[in-house]
């Protein structure tokens, strides 16, 4: 097969994130506005494209105040820096279905070089013929890599809020007419 784009279900795809909270538990998010450019042969991705555009203000975490508090100068500054992006550089195959992604990640002002683990879940039609395509994929960020460093001391010991950002995609994608 050929590079084809594809272009992401949004309805049916997902970016999530959890980091622990005081120590003791994960808080855990998802964006729910965001957008992609893929240019992949699906059975072999190491020579796939992907953009990814994130929109941060779509952060939504169950809760309006920490979510407002995430979008503020503290976090995020969605009013200076509304976007997350991530381009592609070099994918390599790791086992069969398996590669490791990695590109120039830009948060909050700071591109950085991120590998993802991703796995291609497999293809078929849907009811109406159209062509699908379904990925999963797994990274982890630090936040302090990227300037972000809003935290809190704790009276018990640690920090209200962890370093390490663990992020999950779920991509369905329909091939492009």
């Amino acid at each position: 097969m050929t590079k084809t784009k594809w272009a992401v279900d949004t309805a049916h795809s997902g970016i999530d994130f959890s980091v622990r909270h005081m120590v003791i538990s994960s808080v855990k998010g998802s964006f729910n506005s965001y957008s992609a450019s893929i240019e992949a042969d699906p059975k072999d991705l190491t020579t796939a494209s992907i953009d990814f555009s994130v929109d941060l203000a779509s952060v939504d975490t169950r809760n309006e105040d920490r979510d407002n508090h995430l979008r503020s100068a503290d976090f995020f500054d969605v009013e200076q820096f509304p976007t997350m992006t991530f381009k592609s550089t070099s994918v390599e195959k790791t086992d069969e279905d398996e590669y490791n992604v990695t590109g120039d990640l830009t948060l909050h002002g700071v591109t950085r070089q991120e590998t993802f683990k991703v796995v291609y879940e497999g293809s078929g039609l849907d009811p109406w013929g159209n062509e699908k395509v379904g990925f999963s994929a797994t990274g982890k960020l630090n936040r302090g890599d990227y300037g972000l460093v809003y935290n809190a001391a704790l009276e018990t010991g640690g920090v209200l809020i962890g370093d390490q950002i663990k992020v999950s995609l779920e991509i369905q994608a329909s091939k492009e007419a």
